[in-house]
C-alpha cells in the first residue's frame, strides 16, 4: 500500500535511469573537481561562483542571487565568498538600493583566475561529457535536463 501522497513507486527501469543519472553526475563532478584543484587554486564551487559573477551585469550579484545561481545555501555561499575574498578574487560591497544588502564583486585577480581555470575545466567538460554523446544526444539531453531543472530562479 503506497504511503499517503505517493501515487506510485518507480519501476525497475525508472530506478535504473535515476541511479545512472546520479552516478554519472557524481563521477563527472568528482573528475572535474579533481582536475581543477590539481591545476588551479580553486574548487569547482569557487569556479562556479566566479563564472556567475563574471557573466552577471557589472560583474556583481547580491548574495541571495548568487546563492540561487550556484545552487548553494546562503550560508554556503557566504563561506565560499569569504574564502574567495581572502584570496583576493572577490570583494563585497554594500548594495546601493538597500543599506542591509551586500553584493559580491569579482576582482581582476578573480577574472584572471577564472580565465586560466576555464581552459582546464572546459577541456574536461569536452573530454568527460561531450565526447561521449553525439550531437542529437547532447541536444536531447540538454532539453531533458532543462525540463527537469525547471525555469531559472526568478522566472515563473
Amino acid at each position: 500500500m503506497p504511503e499517503p501522497g505517493v501515487t506510485r513507486l518507480p519501476t525497475t527501469t525508472e530506478l535504473h535511469a535515476w541511479r545512472s543519472f546520479l552516478r554519472a553526475h557524481a563521477r563527472l563532478i568528482r573528475v572535474l573537481e579533481t582536475e581543477l584543484v590539481a591545476e588551479h587554486p580553486i574548487t569547482l564551487g569557487a569556479y562556479d561562483v566566479l563564472v556567475q559573477l563574471a557573466e552577471s551585469s557589472e560583474r556583481r550579484l547580491r548574495m541571495a542571487e548568487l546563492a540561487d545561481a550556484v545552487l548553494l545555501s546562503r550560508s554556503g555561499v557566504t563561506r565560499l565568498v569569504d574564502r574567495l575574498e581572502v584570496a583576493g578574487m572577490v570583494t563585497r560591497e554594500r548594495f546601493d538600493g538597500d543599506g542591509r544588502g551586500v553584493v559580491a564583486v569579482i576582482t581582476t585577480k578573480g577574472i584572471d583566475t577564472l580565465r586560466h581555470a576555464a581552459r582546464t575545466h572546459l577541456s574536461g567538460v569536452v573530454r568527460h561529457f561531450v565526447e561521449h554523446l553525439d550531437g542529437d544526444e547532447l541536444a536531447s539531453f540538454g532539453d531533458l535536463c532543462s525540463r527537469l531543472a525547471g525555469p531559472p530562479p526568478g522566472i515563473p
